[in-house]
């Protein structure tokens, strides 16, 4: 596995976590805000992630048959979590029962996430200046 390969591979992840953040950030932006009926309420946004194995034959100094995993954006679906109706008769968004829809945002795991994707965030950063410094050292072996 060349050098440059490990800059692709931590690249893809950093480009994950920045956006599972985002979609943290999204959720947590609209954790309060209301609905008056099932449908017109926000839903917590959940990335999925795939490994994808990327062709062996494109990169430089990759044997045949020597592929690469990184990580792809498969989708962003909304949450299942039952929404939470609350009994607010006087809200401005009340329906005929006085009901209104919350989202299905559970603020402690989303910051959960966030600080996971900040962790594994801050490795690929960590994993890609190993990287560099291996680069640096293998320039002044020469010298």
């Amino acid at each position: 596995m060349s050098l440059g390969t490990i800059f692709d591979i931590a690249g893809s992840a950093m480009s994950a976590q920045s956006l599972r953040l985002n979609t943290v950030a999204s959720n947590l932006a609209n954790a309060e805000s209301t609905g008056e009926a099932e449908g017109d309420t926000y839903r917590a946004k959940k990335p999925i992630f795939a490994a994808v194995l990327e062709d062996a034959k494109k990169g430089f100094g990759k044997s045949q048959g020597e592929g690469v995993y990184s990580v792809k954006l498969v989708d962003i679906v909304d949450s299942e979590a039952p929404l939470e109706v609350r009994n607010m008769p006087g809200h401005p968004l009340a329906n005929e029962s006085g009901e209104v829809y919350y989202p299905n945002v559970n603020v402690v795991e989303e910051m959960a996430d966030m600080m996971s994707a900040s962790s594994s965030f801050q490795t690929s950063i960590e994993v890609m200046n190993g990287a560099r410094k291996m680069q640096e050292r293998l320039l002044t072996l020469g010298s």
